[in-house]
């Protein structure tokens, strides 16, 4: 797999494989990359061309002009697949806040989405729904100016880039040891590479508040999901400790024209934890999609 970079007011990272009349663009969630979708790019490849960039403020992409919040990585995204994407048209598959910045993507530029996938996508949590303690809580001290930051760095310092990983990678599976050990290792590496970047943290703490406020309004919410166009499948983990199982089935009544799908031992990020049965979801549903 290439990979390539693409001057769009900010120096976009981005994976380039496969070739063909069908281009997937993948969009990670937040704190992700490119690496998030390592372990199905292969046989997407095998259909079409696969682009995976990194979000401004993510992976090998610093934040540009606008920033690295939700509004500013929509606008990026619309200019890479109107920059990259052959037919300037493609399947938008995003995962957790790329979930959500897939989906007003769908919704704002419909001529660029062919078909959108949402992997477990970030979306408003229903009253009831369960939200996992420790996330709320850590979601809480990314609203306090300047605290989240400095527990951030200390907690880098603490655990090093592997402990980050692997901290990370736990919240978002049922269970981490499922996930490819090369993938891992790569997710490791890259963490070494961010350490350096002096960008990374407030980053990820703008994109963080940007996701929040968003899905607090509810009613903007429900109105970006109506007015997408393109067939849509939602896939979510039951398990999901981060975007409780209610959020997608709140979504998918919303939206009952979309084709949702749950597997009951899954967490965040499917794709990483069971590839296998992800892409056994995913590929006859892209065999249907209406020709070109």
């Amino acid at each position: 797999m290439a990979s390539r970079y693409i001057d769009l007011g900010v120096r976009v990272h981005y994976l380039d494989e496969g070739a063909g009349e069908e281009t997937f663009v993948l969009i990670h969630g937040l704190g992700g990359s490119h690496l998030n979708w390592a372990s199905i790019t292969p046989a997407l490849a095998k259909r079409g061309r696969v682009l995976v960039p990194d979000l401004g403020g993510f992976g090998r992409t610093p934040p540009g002009p606008g920033g690295a919040h939700i509004d500013a990585n929509v606008a990026l995204m619309a200019r890479f697949i109107e920059a990259v994407a052959p037919l300037k048209r493609a399947v938008l598959i995003g995962n957790s806040m790329g979930g959500l910045i897939s989906m007003r993507l769908a919704a704002e530029h419909p001529k660029l989405v062919r078909g959108l996938v949402l992997v477990d996508p970030a979306a408003p949590i229903p009253i009831g729904s369960g939200f996992n303690p420790k996330v709320a809580t850590l979601f809480a001290t990314y609203m306090i100016p300047g605290v989240a930051q400095t527990l951030m760095r200390r907690r880098a310092m603490k655990v090093g880039p592997e402990g980050l990983v692997r901290d990370m990678m736990k919240l978002c599976t049922v269970d981490v040891t499922r996930i490819d050990p090369a993938v891992m290792q790569s997710h490791i590496e890259l963490a070494r590479e961010r350490a350096s970047q002096s960008w990374g943290i407030h980053a990820f703490m703008e994109a963080a508040r940007s996701v929040t406020f968003a899905l607090a309004r509810r009613a903007t919410y429900r109105h970006e999901a109506s007015l997408v166009r393109a067939p849509t499948l939602l896939i979510h983990g039951a398990r999901d400790r981060l975007i409780p199982v209610g959020a997608a089935r709140s979504l998918a009544a919303h939206r009952p024209d979309w084709k949702y799908v749950e597997h009951h031992d899954l967490g965040h990020t499917p794709m990483l934890e069971a590839p296998g049965w992800f892409l056994g979801e995913l590929e006859p549903w892209l065999d249907k999609l209406p020709a070109r």
